[in-house]
């Protein structure tokens, strides 16, 4: 099978570069073929087409569907942590039933109530922080994101089971922090249980742990049910499709195991990568201030999240650095012309979003950080999409933007901060995503000195 400007290094070299710097593979491979490559790594047979022009994209991911298919199976790399039946894992019309299942959860009323919770969670954080002692702001925002997961998604504030759920996520979260131990998702052969010692075999006893503690919370709710929860697991539980099933145990968990490391992983990382431009660039930082100085009385939690700058900010954030870099892949379902180049059926084929964002004619200076960009025009869901496309968009976005507004907003007017080094931070592979590679080194000397307009963000 022919594919569309194939990278002519060997295959295993490209795989070794995908697993250990994806940066420098995209950048690399750009240059010699700006719109459209064939990759050989992992997972996808032969090559796996990567896309980056935003009106093929969409063509790709809102198609018909005759064209193009988004198979589950192609997201086996995420089968080891979130199961078979986590809704990005079921094939099309499967994941359709899931999806409106599950987006009852996200809607626009429930962020009210997560609100007042993240900044609740984001105080609590930050004030029990060493003053002037180095912490690294990545482990500080995990802690926030994987406490507003428990509370919102399992309604679990307290208690020896929330601590040990916690625990045990945080160390299955830091089994895939680097390139190294990342390769073990990407190699399959690198799969083995070899005793607890093992890499993988450790693995495999912090999820048998992780699912021991998640059956039985499903276990004491379905004995016990509370119809006044209002947490996501409480919801789901109710949740029927149009055939009045509800869902499995299994289903449950593969869902809630999907929300717990999609959902508190990448929000993490948006939030340290904030937390970074906003003290690497003072300019930025003053600007941030002045705005949410302007604001008067206690307005809503929500009206935060739409100010303009405010929401600029983390757009770039999210543009310059996307915590994920592809969208879920699609695959060619009969032949059909994209960039000049014909596809044939059982090709494998994604749009890139870390090359999508570092378009020139999109984004002059891309690696600049200018928020401005997004003050200065609208762009397309294909031009900006940190959150993937189509009907396999990340499910969890509007929490996730919630949460690193309000936690960005919360911490620059509450406390004095700085970067201990003054290097850049680079992005690196953390499992699947993109995060500083450094964890992003910082100090808290104080409590900023709260003026009668900032009050809306202190207790």
């Amino acid at each position: 099978m022919s594919s569309p400007n194939t990278i002519s290094k060997p295959s295993f070299l490209q795989k070794l570069q995908w697993v250990a710097d994806p940066v420098g593979y995209m950048k690399s491979a750009v240059q010699e073929y700006p719109e459209i490559f064939s990759a050989r790594i992992v997972g996808f047979g032969d090559n796996l087409v990567f896309v980056n022009n935003p009106q093929a994209i969409q063509e790709i991911l809102t198609n018909d569907r005759k064209k193009f298919t988004a198979p589950g199976r192609a997201n086996g790399i995420l089968r080891p942590v979130a199961g078979d039946s986590a809704v990005f894992m079921l094939e099309e019309g499967q994941h359709k039933k899931r999806r409106q299942l599950l987006m009852p959860s996200f809607h626009r009323e429930r962020m009210q109530a997560y609100a007042q919770l993240i900044c609740d969670i984001t105080e609590k954080v930050f004030d029990n922080l060493p003053r002037n002692t180095s912490f690294l702001a990545r482990a500080a925002t995990q802690e926030i994101s994987m406490q507003v997961i428990l509370q919102a998604v399992f309604g679990l504030y307290e208690g020896e089971r929330t601590q040990k759920l916690k625990e045990l996520m945080g160390l299955m979260s830091e089994l895939f922090r680097s390139p190294f131990s990342s390769s073990f998702l990407f190699f399959p052969f690198l799969q083995k249980d070899l005793g607890a010692w093992s890499p993988w075999g450790n693995f495999v006893r912090q999820r048998s742990a992780i699912d021991e503690l998640i059956y039985t919370e499903i276990a004491e709710r379905r004995s016990n049910p509370n119809p006044e929860s209002i947490d996501i697991l409480s919801l789901l539980m109710e949740a029927r499709d149009e055939d009045g099933n509800a869902l499995a145990d299994k289903e449950l968990r593969d869902e809630l195991m999907a929300l717990l490391f999609a959902g508190h992983e990448t929000t993490a990382t948006a939030m340290a990568w904030g937390l970074y431009w906003s003290h690497y660039l003072p300019d930025v930082r003053e600007k941030l201030l002045q705005e949410l100085d302007s604001l008067d009385g206690s307005p809503d939690l929500m009206s935060i999240t739409k100010l303009p700058y405010l929401s600029a900010f983390c757009n770039e954030t999210l543009r310059i650095h996307p915590v994920a870099m592809l969208t879920f892949p699609r695959m060619v379902n009969e032949p059909v012309e994209l960039l000049g180049h014909k596809l044939e059926p059982g090709t494998w084929i994604v749009g890139c979003m870390y090359l999508v964002h570092h378009r020139e004619d999109l984004y002059p200076q891309s690696h600049e950080f200018k928020p401005e960009r997004f003050l200065e025009r609208q762009f397309s869901p294909y031009e900006f999409m940190p959150f993937g496309g189509g009907a396999r968009r990340c499910i969890g976005d509007a929490l996730a933007m919630v949460e690193l507004k309000l936690v960005m907003a919360k911490i620059l007017s509450r406390y004095q901060m700085k970067l201990v080094d003054s290097k850049p931070e680079i992005p690196r592979r953390r499992g699947v995503t993109l995060a500083p590679a450094r964890g992003v080194k910082m100090i808290i000397s104080g409590q900023r000195v709260l003026q009668k307009k900032e009050l809306l963000l202190s207790k």
